[in-house]
């Protein structure tokens, strides 16, 4: 089945279930990730951050819009894509920040980096640099509260490059004939790295990929934030039922390269352009928000107070120290 993105008529009459406060909530989560991600890539452009750095500018609606059906405990597992997760999940901008800049006040210590930080208590497990490698680990958080008989869900995120991946299936798979509750999401934004969906994937309906076993799928329009929400809560509700996994295919835009590193030469100005100036998540809700009467100097003073919290992570991660020369002995070994 799909989850179009109906009614986008501005009155309160089309609004698909979201309250004005959530949405407005949604809006500033999405603004959030939006300037901390531009932050990130001009602070990776004066050489601040290094290694790989793979930003989430174009996407944010997905993360934002499941994470709203989500409750407290609930886990989240991503790929090296993770920087809105991260913040979506409710870690600390600066936290995240001082990782990115390698400082020891890093939610990994400053070892880390862009792909590989954790927060135990947000309910975080990563990134994860290997392709499609998070989906098995997943599996195996959710396999956990099985086998200790709560009723939380765990969502596994991975894009369309990584969904053919073999692992991807075994976890269909394993998580079916035991009824896991995950939630299995796949983030198509149409380039796994520099290569086109259409060119990679036999299947042109990715929702229908773990249909072999009996999972139920819902392709999602990613670039609304409501309809991404309304479809989460479906699939939050079939897994906290004790009912199996659920497999969700978010249609999204990712509009810069797929790292720092990447021209993006593989598409041209024009379709990213037109993305950006029809289908843009952010701008979208905030027409939404209008038509629900939040006036230009609410959707400021958020904007403002948005870029602040940005800009207060980055100074707080250049005064942070680097890590002491001792931290390459530490969380490498745990003794029985």
């Amino acid at each position: 089945m799909t989850v179009e993105a109906k009614k986008r008529g501005k009155g309160r009459e089309a609004a698909s279930g979201m309250t004005r406060d959530q949405l407005l909530t949604a809006w500033r989560s999405m603004l959030l990730i939006r300037r901390f991600e531009e932050k990130a890539g001009q602070l990776y452009g004066m050489g601040l951050i290094g290694g790989f750095c793979h930003l989430y500018i174009g996407q944010e609606a997905v993360v934002v819009g499941i994470q709203a059906a989500l409750e407290e405990g609930d886990q989240v597992i991503t790929s090296y894509r993770d920087h809105g997760h991260m913040l979506a999940t409710g870690m600390q901008a600066r936290g995240v920040m001082a990782e990115l800049t390698g400082r020891a006040t890093g939610y990994s210590h400053g070892k880390g980096g862009s792909m590989h930080m954790f927060s135990k208590e947000r309910n975080f497990f990563g990134g994860h640099g290997i392709v499609g490698a998070q989906v098995s680990l997943g599996t195996g958080l959710a396999f956990a509260n099985h086998y200790r008989g709560n009723d939380r869900v765990g969502v596994t995120y991975f894009g369309e490059g990584a969904s053919n991946q073999g692992q991807v299936y075994e976890s269909f798979n394993l998580a079916a004939l035991m009824k896991l509750p995950c939630i299995y999401v796949i983030e198509n934004n149409k380039y796994g790295m520099g290569t086109s969906v259409e060119r990679a994937s036999a299947s042109r309906d990715l929702s229908k990929n773990a249909a072999a076993w009996g999972v139920p799928g819902v392709q999602v329009d990613g670039m609304d934030v409501e309809a991404t929400w309304e479809a989460a809560k479906i699939a939050v509700a079939w897994c906290r039922a004790g009912k199996g996994p659920y497999l969700m295919e978010l249609k999204t835009y990712r509009y810069r390269g797929h790292s720092m590193s990447d021209p993006a030469k593989y598409r041209t100005r024009e379709e990213v352009q037109k993305m950006r100036s029809e289908r843009d998540c952010i701008e979208h809700a905030r027409h939404r928000l209008e038509a629900m009467g939040v006036g230009e100097a609410d959707f400021k003073a958020i904007d403002e107070e948005v870029k602040a919290v940005v800009q207060e992570a980055a100074d707080f991660a250049q005064a942070s120290p680097e890590p002491d020369a001792a931290e390459l002995w530490t969380d490498v070994l745990v003794e029985g």
